[in-house]
Protein backbone atom coordinates (compact mmCIF):
# COMPACT_ATOMS: atom_id res chain seq x y z
CA UNK A 1 0.00 0.00 0.00
CA UNK A 2 2.78 2.38 1.11
CA UNK A 3 4.59 1.37 -2.26
CA UNK A 4 1.62 1.90 -4.31
CA UNK A 5 0.37 5.89 -2.38
CA UNK A 6 4.50 6.72 -3.15
CA UNK A 7 3.76 6.07 -6.87
CA UNK A 8 0.89 7.78 -7.05
CA UNK A 9 2.72 10.77 -5.12
CA UNK A 10 5.82 10.37 -7.96
CA UNK A 11 3.22 10.12 -10.54
CA UNK A 12 1.25 13.42 -9.71
CA UNK A 13 4.84 15.20 -9.18
CA UNK A 14 5.99 13.97 -12.59
CA UNK A 15 3.01 15.54 -14.04
CA UNK A 16 2.75 19.08 -12.63
CA UNK A 17 5.49 19.75 -15.62
CA UNK A 18 7.86 20.55 -12.75
CA UNK A 19 11.17 22.32 -15.08
CA UNK A 20 8.54 25.32 -15.88
CA UNK A 21 6.38 24.67 -12.55
CA UNK A 22 9.22 25.90 -10.82
CA UNK A 23 11.05 28.43 -13.16
CA UNK A 24 7.84 30.28 -13.13
CA UNK A 25 7.23 30.26 -9.45
CA UNK A 26 11.00 31.38 -8.63
CA UNK A 27 10.57 34.20 -11.02
CA UNK A 28 7.01 35.55 -10.50
CA UNK A 29 9.01 35.40 -5.89
CA UNK A 30 11.86 37.16 -6.88
CA UNK A 31 10.19 39.84 -9.30
CA UNK A 32 7.47 39.84 -6.36
CA UNK A 33 11.03 40.60 -3.86
CA UNK A 34 12.09 43.03 -6.17
CA UNK A 35 9.04 45.37 -6.00
CA UNK A 36 8.92 45.73 -2.68
CA UNK A 37 6.63 43.26 -1.21
CA UNK A 38 6.89 41.85 2.47
CA UNK A 39 7.76 38.49 3.05
CA UNK A 40 4.22 37.72 3.53
CA UNK A 41 3.63 39.36 0.23
CA UNK A 42 6.31 37.36 -1.61
CA UNK A 43 4.97 34.01 0.28
CA UNK A 44 1.87 34.19 -1.22
CA UNK A 45 3.25 35.07 -4.74
CA UNK A 46 4.76 32.03 -4.58
CA UNK A 47 1.78 29.88 -3.09
CA UNK A 48 -0.34 31.48 -5.46
CA UNK A 49 1.62 30.69 -8.68
CA UNK A 50 2.69 27.53 -7.37
CA UNK A 51 -0.91 26.18 -7.23
CA UNK A 52 -2.02 28.06 -10.42
CA UNK A 53 1.12 26.15 -12.21
CA UNK A 54 0.23 22.90 -10.66
CA UNK A 55 -3.08 23.07 -12.10
CA UNK A 56 -2.02 24.56 -15.77
CA UNK A 57 0.32 20.68 -15.71
CA UNK A 58 -2.11 18.34 -14.39
CA UNK A 59 -4.82 19.68 -16.43
CA UNK A 60 -2.88 19.35 -19.86
CA UNK A 61 -1.37 16.08 -18.92
CA UNK A 62 -5.30 15.01 -18.49
CA UNK A 63 -6.34 16.34 -21.97
CA UNK A 64 -3.07 14.57 -23.55
CA UNK A 65 -3.59 11.47 -21.99
CA UNK A 66 -4.73 9.49 -25.18
CA UNK A 67 -2.21 11.09 -27.45
CA UNK A 68 0.79 10.63 -25.13
CA UNK A 69 -0.41 6.96 -25.09
CA UNK A 70 -0.61 6.99 -29.06
CA UNK A 71 3.32 8.30 -29.20
CA UNK A 72 4.29 6.02 -26.62
CA UNK A 73 5.40 8.71 -23.86
CA UNK A 74 7.38 7.05 -21.68
CA UNK A 75 7.98 10.31 -19.51
CA UNK A 76 3.91 11.02 -19.25
CA UNK A 77 2.30 8.90 -15.45
CA UNK A 78 -0.20 8.43 -17.97
CA UNK A 79 1.73 5.99 -19.88
CA UNK A 80 3.45 4.37 -17.53
CA UNK A 81 0.52 3.81 -15.53
CA UNK A 82 1.83 5.74 -12.66
CA UNK A 83 -1.61 7.96 -13.37
CA UNK A 84 -4.98 8.20 -14.33
CA UNK A 85 -6.41 11.15 -16.73
CA UNK A 86 -9.43 11.01 -13.90
CA UNK A 87 -6.77 11.73 -10.86
CA UNK A 88 -5.08 14.19 -12.59
CA UNK A 89 -8.68 16.63 -13.24
CA UNK A 90 -8.85 16.44 -9.63
CA UNK A 91 -5.69 17.28 -8.89
CA UNK A 92 -5.67 19.97 -11.88
CA UNK A 93 -9.28 21.41 -9.70
CA UNK A 94 -8.04 21.00 -6.70
CA UNK A 95 -4.90 23.14 -7.38
CA UNK A 96 -7.56 25.60 -9.39
CA UNK A 97 -9.44 26.12 -6.61
CA UNK A 98 -6.65 26.97 -4.20
CA UNK A 99 -5.34 29.03 -6.34
CA UNK A 100 -8.56 31.46 -5.99
CA UNK A 101 -7.55 32.46 -2.28
CA UNK A 102 -4.13 32.60 -2.23
CA UNK A 103 -4.04 34.44 -5.60
CA UNK A 104 -6.98 37.26 -3.94
CA UNK A 105 -4.47 37.60 -0.52
CA UNK A 106 -2.93 40.16 -3.13
CA UNK A 107 -6.12 42.04 -3.48
CA UNK A 108 -7.72 42.82 -6.55
CA UNK A 109 -4.78 42.54 -8.75
CA UNK A 110 -5.14 38.56 -7.61
CA UNK A 111 -7.88 38.64 -10.27
CA UNK A 112 -5.19 39.19 -13.07
CA UNK A 113 -3.60 36.15 -11.85
CA UNK A 114 -6.76 33.87 -11.95
CA UNK A 115 -7.00 35.21 -15.14
CA UNK A 116 -3.51 34.36 -16.37
CA UNK A 117 -4.33 30.78 -14.94
CA UNK A 118 -7.81 30.88 -17.18
CA UNK A 119 -5.91 31.87 -20.36
CA UNK A 120 -3.23 28.35 -19.94
CA UNK A 121 -6.25 26.36 -19.31
CA UNK A 122 -7.32 28.24 -22.73
CA UNK A 123 -4.70 26.69 -24.42
CA UNK A 124 -4.82 22.87 -22.91
CA UNK A 125 -8.57 23.54 -24.73
CA UNK A 126 -9.40 24.46 -27.30
CA UNK A 127 -6.77 26.67 -28.92
CA UNK A 128 -3.62 24.12 -28.43
CA UNK A 129 -4.65 22.85 -32.05
CA UNK A 130 -5.59 26.20 -33.59
CA UNK A 131 -3.43 29.12 -35.34
CA UNK A 132 -4.41 31.13 -32.08
CA UNK A 133 -2.41 28.70 -29.92
CA UNK A 134 0.53 31.62 -28.84
CA UNK A 135 -2.22 34.15 -27.42
CA UNK A 136 -2.50 32.00 -24.15
CA UNK A 137 1.17 32.40 -23.22
CA UNK A 138 1.04 36.09 -24.57
CA UNK A 139 -1.85 36.89 -22.09
CA UNK A 140 -0.64 34.59 -19.34
CA UNK A 141 2.67 35.83 -18.93
CA UNK A 142 1.82 39.35 -19.90
CA UNK A 143 -0.41 39.66 -16.95
CA UNK A 144 1.63 37.00 -14.72
CA UNK A 145 3.99 40.87 -13.52
CA UNK A 146 1.18 42.70 -13.32
CA UNK A 147 -0.41 40.69 -10.91
CA UNK A 148 3.09 40.53 -8.89
CA UNK A 149 4.03 44.36 -9.34
CA UNK A 150 0.31 45.35 -8.51
CA UNK A 151 0.04 47.60 -11.02
CA UNK A 152 -0.70 47.61 -14.65
CA UNK A 153 2.95 48.56 -15.67
CA UNK A 154 5.84 49.48 -16.30
CA UNK A 155 5.04 48.73 -20.14
CA UNK A 156 8.59 47.24 -20.74
CA UNK A 157 8.39 44.73 -17.91
CA UNK A 158 4.42 43.31 -19.00
CA UNK A 159 5.90 43.43 -22.91
CA UNK A 160 8.54 41.49 -21.88
CA UNK A 161 6.85 38.69 -19.86
CA UNK A 162 4.25 38.56 -22.68
CA UNK A 163 7.10 37.80 -25.37
CA UNK A 164 8.87 35.45 -23.09
CA UNK A 165 5.70 33.58 -22.90
CA UNK A 166 5.29 33.50 -26.46
CA UNK A 167 8.88 32.40 -26.82
CA UNK A 168 8.48 29.94 -24.50
CA UNK A 169 5.25 28.34 -26.76
CA UNK A 170 7.37 28.24 -29.38
CA UNK A 171 10.56 26.37 -28.17
CA UNK A 172 8.31 24.11 -25.92
CA UNK A 173 7.01 22.48 -29.14
CA UNK A 174 9.77 21.73 -30.92
CA UNK A 175 10.71 18.35 -28.81
CA UNK A 176 7.13 17.04 -29.73
CA UNK A 177 6.16 19.08 -33.12
CA UNK A 178 6.27 15.07 -35.08
CA UNK A 179 4.22 13.66 -32.27
CA UNK A 180 1.77 16.12 -31.96
CA UNK A 181 1.23 16.36 -35.89
CA UNK A 182 0.83 12.81 -35.86
CA UNK A 183 -2.40 12.94 -33.55
CA UNK A 184 -3.42 16.21 -35.45
CA UNK A 185 -1.93 18.54 -33.47
CA UNK A 186 -2.00 21.80 -35.07
CA UNK A 187 -1.38 24.75 -33.52
CA UNK A 188 0.51 27.99 -35.07
CA UNK A 189 4.42 26.08 -34.43
CA UNK A 190 3.05 23.10 -36.70
CA UNK A 191 1.72 25.32 -38.99
CA UNK A 192 5.24 27.22 -39.34
CA UNK A 193 7.49 23.89 -38.93
CA UNK A 194 10.38 23.46 -37.01
CA UNK A 195 12.57 26.04 -38.60
CA UNK A 196 10.10 28.64 -38.39
CA UNK A 197 9.18 27.89 -35.02
CA UNK A 198 13.12 28.14 -34.13
CA UNK A 199 12.65 32.05 -35.72
CA UNK A 200 10.02 32.66 -33.56
CA UNK A 201 11.33 31.66 -30.53
CA UNK A 202 14.47 33.39 -31.19
CA UNK A 203 12.32 36.92 -32.50
CA UNK A 204 10.50 36.84 -29.02
CA UNK A 205 13.36 35.91 -26.97
CA UNK A 206 15.24 39.34 -28.75
CA UNK A 207 12.42 41.39 -28.64
CA UNK A 208 11.56 40.26 -24.80
CA UNK A 209 15.37 41.04 -23.96
CA UNK A 210 14.84 44.35 -25.95
CA UNK A 211 12.60 45.71 -24.00
CA UNK A 212 14.24 44.87 -20.76
CA UNK A 213 17.25 46.61 -22.19
CA UNK A 214 15.27 49.87 -23.03
CA UNK A 215 13.12 49.46 -19.61
CA UNK A 216 15.85 48.84 -17.30
CA UNK A 217 18.31 51.58 -16.71
CA UNK A 218 21.96 50.19 -16.78
CA UNK A 219 20.92 46.58 -18.17
CA UNK A 220 22.87 48.00 -21.60
CA UNK A 221 25.10 45.65 -22.97
CA UNK A 222 24.41 42.43 -20.77
CA UNK A 223 20.48 42.90 -22.18
CA UNK A 224 21.45 42.76 -25.68
CA UNK A 225 24.24 39.54 -24.76
CA UNK A 226 21.67 37.70 -23.31
CA UNK A 227 19.54 38.32 -26.63
CA UNK A 228 22.54 37.18 -28.68
CA UNK A 229 22.57 34.60 -26.45
CA UNK A 230 19.02 33.15 -26.86
CA UNK A 231 19.04 33.21 -30.42
CA UNK A 232 22.41 31.00 -30.96
CA UNK A 233 20.83 28.69 -28.36
CA UNK A 234 17.59 28.63 -30.31
CA UNK A 235 19.19 28.24 -33.09
CA UNK A 236 21.72 25.52 -32.41
CA UNK A 237 19.19 23.88 -30.43
CA UNK A 238 16.70 24.08 -32.35
CA UNK A 239 17.73 21.85 -34.95
CA UNK A 240 18.26 18.63 -33.04
CA UNK A 241 15.00 16.32 -33.10
CA UNK A 242 13.51 15.96 -29.76
CA UNK A 243 15.70 18.10 -28.02
CA UNK A 244 13.84 19.81 -24.74
CA UNK A 245 16.87 22.67 -24.73
CA UNK A 246 15.19 25.62 -26.30
CA UNK A 247 12.70 25.27 -23.94
CA UNK A 248 14.99 25.20 -21.22
CA UNK A 249 16.81 28.36 -22.28
CA UNK A 250 13.74 30.34 -22.37
CA UNK A 251 13.50 29.33 -18.81
CA UNK A 252 17.18 30.61 -18.48
CA UNK A 253 17.03 33.53 -20.11
CA UNK A 254 13.80 34.24 -17.90
CA UNK A 255 15.55 33.90 -14.73
CA UNK A 256 19.02 35.74 -15.54
CA UNK A 257 16.75 38.69 -17.06
CA UNK A 258 14.99 38.64 -13.41
CA UNK A 259 18.22 38.35 -11.81
CA UNK A 260 19.66 41.25 -13.55
CA UNK A 261 16.79 42.88 -12.36
CA UNK A 262 18.05 42.63 -8.99
CA UNK A 263 21.74 43.21 -9.49
CA UNK A 264 20.59 46.71 -11.04
CA UNK A 265 18.53 47.75 -8.01
CA UNK A 266 15.65 49.40 -10.24
CA UNK A 267 12.38 49.94 -8.31
CA UNK A 268 9.69 48.67 -9.98
CA UNK A 269 6.76 50.01 -10.95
Amino acid sequence: MERTIAARVRGLLRATHPEPAAAVTVVAAALAASSGRTAAGVAAVGAAVLAGQLSIGWDNDAVDADRDRRTGRSDKPVVTGAGTPARLRRAAVTAAALCVPLSLLSGPFGLLHLGAVASAWLYNRPLKSTALSPLPYLVSFGLLPAFVVRELGPWWLLAAGSLLGGGAHFANVLPDLDDDLATGVRGLPHRLGRTGSVAAAAVLLLAASGCLAVGVPGLGLAGVGIAVLALGSAIAWGRRRGSRAPFRAVLVVAVVDVALLLVSGTALG
